[in-house]
């Protein structure tokens, strides 16, 4: 999934950005207002996490023109000002959560999945399920119906959490390239190809369609 991280202090940026990665988030990240409006109207985002206290535009400027413009993409704020009225505000603005500076990385991530979860119609939890088939998106790992489990690698997780939130629906190959790298990931086609042969061999090999000039698609059930 891609996550854009708009937050203007470059020290907890470093940090938070690692460990986002580390989940399972290709990360892109804005330090101002200005930039993150624009980045986030690209549509190229599954979940936004924004500093409401951002130079030259204020998160909550940015999060109001969001909403104005027709962006829905959810919207997690981040605020070292955690006063109830503000909370209400940003919840009127638009923000999907709320969570306080300071905070524990833990929290953070329990948040994520659960607006991710809410957002596709899926029941919270660190376990996205499809028909038979279990993701411990904290563990990121696979369990099939068959008994086994498979630790996979961080792509291959970041696509197969994609699948999964996304089943029954075809996906192009540029769709997958968007949602499961950053601006700085390898975005060669065939690096899909191959991350799709590589689910197949543990997800069954006609689980996942091959659909010829659309793309993919992911079936709910065997």
């Amino acid at each position: 999934m891609r996550l854009l991280l708009v937050e203007d202090d470059t020290v907890l940026v470093q940090s938070l950005k690692k460990d986002l990665q580390h989940a399972g988030y290709a990360v892109d990240t804005a330090d101002n207002g200005i930039d993150a409006e624009f980045l986030g109207d690209e549509n190229l985002y599954d979940v936004i996490i924004l500093d409401l206290g951002l130079p030259k535009r204020s998160g909550m400027e940015v999060l109001q023109h969001w909403r104005a413009h027709g962006n829905a993409t959810p919207v997690i704020v981040l605020t070292a000002r955690d006063a109830w009225h503000e909370r209400v505000d940003g919840f009127k603005a638009g923000a999907d959560d709320y969570l306080g500076k300071p905070f524990h990385l833990e929290e953070l991530l329990a948040r994520l999945s659960a607006v991710l979860h809410r957002s596709k119609q899926q029941p919270a939890g660190k376990l996205l399920q499809v028909g038979d088939l279990k993701l411990d998106e904290e563990r990121q790992t696979l369990s099939t119906a068959d008994g086994q489990t498979y630790v996979l690698t961080g792509t291959e997780f970041r696509m197969l959490r994609y699948f999964l939130l996304h089943p029954d629906r075809i996906l192009s190959k540029s769709t997958l390239m968007e949602h499961v790298y950053d601006f700085d990931g390898d975005k060669d086609s065939n690096v899909i190809e191959v991350y799709v042969k590589r689910l197949r061999e543990k997800v069954g090999k006609d689980r996942i369609v091959t659909r010829r000039g659309q793309g993919y698609l992911f079936k709910g059930t065997a």
